[in-house]
Parts: C-alpha cells; structure tokens; sequence
C-alpha cells in the first residue's frame, strides 16, 4: 500500500504529558531537559485515507525536541535529531517524510534533512499557503469585509510562507501590508509584489505599526512566544493565525469579542482516517502540512515537493489541485478550538460596531 510518515515534535513543555503519563509531577525545565534526550519514536498508525483514486497508510514519529528547544541548539545538533526521525521512518517502510512544525524550519527548511535520508521530504508548506489564503477570504466574506477597501496585514512575511501568502493576497486587494524582523527581505517581497501585479505596498518592522489599522491580518511566523496581544486588533478585524506555535495570545480570546480569529491550515480529510492518536483537532480534520504529505502519497508522487525557504505560486495551485484531486477540502473555520458559526459572527460584528462607536 502507498503510505507516509509525518514527524511532529512537542510545541511546548504543556504537549509533553501527552507522550509521558508521569510528566505532570516533575518541574517544567527538568521535564524539557529529559524528554529532550530521549530518541525519537513511533508514536501511531494512520489509518483510513481514501480518496477516489488511492488509499494509504501512514505513521506519526516524534522528534522530542519542543519549539524552544530547537532555537536553542545549534541547527545541526537539531538536524541531527529529525535525521535520526526520518531514519526511524524508512526503517518502518515509509516512502515520503513530511516535516511538521519547527522541524520544518530550523537549518535551511528541510534540505538538509532531505539529503541525508533515502526518502523524499516535503515541508507542507505549499498547501499550507493554499488553505490559510482560502481561509482568511473566507472569513473575510462572513464578516462582509470588503477585500477591496480592507487593510490587508501578513505578519511574518519575510518568511517562506507569508511571503507566497503575500503574493497570492496581492491579486486580491488593493492595500497591502507586510511586516517583518528582516527589512531587506520585506523589500525583496515588496518588488516581488510589485513585479507581479504592479501593487505597491508597505513594509513595517513591527506589527504595533499597522495591525490598529488592519481590516484581515495574516500572521505566521517561526516565534516561540506571542507576538499579538489584545490592544494591537481593530475592532472588527479577522486574523488568520497559521502559526504553530500560535502567534494569537489566548488573551484575544478572553478580552477581544469583536474580532475573529481563525486556525489557519486546517482540512478535511477524505475517508474514515484514525490518527491513532489525540493531537486536538475534531475527527477527520489535519493541518494542512499534514495533509500535503497524504496528497503526495495518494497521488504517488514521492517526491520532496516542498523544501527550503523558496515556494512558487505554482506549487500552491499545483499542491491545492491535487487535493481537490483526491477529496481534501477546507475544515469549517474554527476560532481557539471552537467552531465558528454563523451566531459567533454576528455577535462579533454587533460588538465590533458598539466598540468602534457605530
């Protein structure tokens, strides 16, 4: 049978009880340190995927290194790690590798890894631009924001997937924005933008810059921490966080009823799939860096479709193609782990209203 591996690794020390029972009675730190030594492992079978033309199989394995963890050594002895993960994974049988949070950014995206296994390696991140692009529009027309007139805001666009997000938004809308750390990689983006579809857009270093002002936000990058906290959104916006782990506080959700906040990246996927394992979403739905890897198993591309830090617009209606292809679709939007529906958008519109004086 056609099948794949997925590597997940723990965002934070919270993840971890869920690979060890006893986790919750030692201090955070030592708990992060221990877990961190360990190999990577096996963690379930996935069962289940059909689409119309292929059924496959698949495994999870943990690399056991949190977010912060990986920032913290040297790319190589991280690399080292997700290596040893992807070995484990051809060992099991597996034909494509997919990369999945940060061990698809640390060192140089995934190449690296991809040269050191006998497998194909795909970082997900194509699909994951289709669906967070899908994702936000969508939002946007059920909260009657008007793509025209709106301020459109990519946080982390500097980085491999706000950059394509950016330049699909730009085909889109005519005021856009972009921020980022890295203000020389912001003004390759801005004359890509510009070359593409004549659109002139600014570019900030800090999101306090602009996110007052911005009507949808799409926001994705590599922080450990939060980078946007309740005061920064104007009432009435949508933000589209596809960063994991989020750049949204929780905060937002407890003291922001006029906006809406979405999960970026989540699909459904076809079949009756068991994931073996309880990694927090509803039945049946992944993350769409998830799903690209199944897309490339069904379709019988192994192949390492995605790698590094350059995506092209053709890889995302390449990879959104091939879904469509094989059954995969965008999840019902979902705001903090909770669904959002049509009385969630309609009090969040009335609040922004009141708030903004209306």
């Amino acid at each position: 049978m056609d099948n794949f591996a997925f590597l997940l690794h723990p965002l934070d020390v919270s993840y971890l009880a869920n690979w060890l029972p006893l986790g919750r009675f030692f201090p955070a730190t030592a708990l992060e340190k221990f877990f961190s030594l360990l190999p990577p492992f096996r963690l379930s079978h996935i069962t289940g995927i059909r689409s119309p033309h292929n059924e496959v199989e698949g495994w999870f394995f943990v690399c056991p290194l949190t977010s912060a963890r990986m920032l913290q050594l040297p790319p190589e002895k991280a690399q080292k790690k997700i290596i040893a993960a992807g070995k484990m994974a051809e060992k099991n049988g597996a034909k494509i590798l997919g990369l999945g949070a940060f061990t698809s950014v640390v060192g140089d995206a995934g190449i690296t890894v991809a040269k050191a296994l006998n497998i194909p390696v795909t970082t997900g991140n194509s699909y994951t631009v289709a669906t967070a692009v899908e994702a936000l529009l969508k939002a946007a027309q059920l909260m009657g924001i008007d793509l025209h007139r709106a301020e459109v805001t990519v946080v982390g666009a500097s980085g491999s997937i706000g950059r394509v997000c950016a330049l699909l938004l730009a085909r889109k809308t005519r005021y856009l924005n972009l921020v980022g750390r890295n203000r020389l990689a912001l003004e390759r983006v801005a004359g890509e933008i510009m070359y593409d579809c004549g659109l002139a857009v600014k570019v900030f270093s800090r999101p306090e810059q602009i996110l007052p002002e911005s009507d949808l936000v799409l926001t994705v990058t590599a922080a450990v921490d939060c980078v946007i906290p309740p005061f920064l959104l104007k009432p009435g916006a949508v933000v589209c966080d596809v960063a994991r782990p989020r750049d949204v506080s929780q905060q937002v959700a407890r003291e922001r009823d006029d906006v809406l906040v979405i999960e970026g990246g989540l699909v459904e996927v076809p079949g009756e799939v068991d994931f073996g394992f309880d990694f927090g979403l509803p039945s049946g739905l992944a993350y769409a860096c998830m799903a690209e890897t199944m897309i490339l198993a069904l379709e019988r591309r192994y192949e390492s479709f995605t790698l590094g830090r350059e995506i092209s617009l053709a890889q995302v209606e390449e990879i959104a193609a091939l879904a469509a292809k094989h059954g995969f679709k965008l999840a019902a939007l979902r705001s903090f782990g909770r669904p959002v529906t049509e009385e969630t958008v309609a009090r969040i519109r009335e609040r922004a209203k009141k708030v903004a004086g209306f």
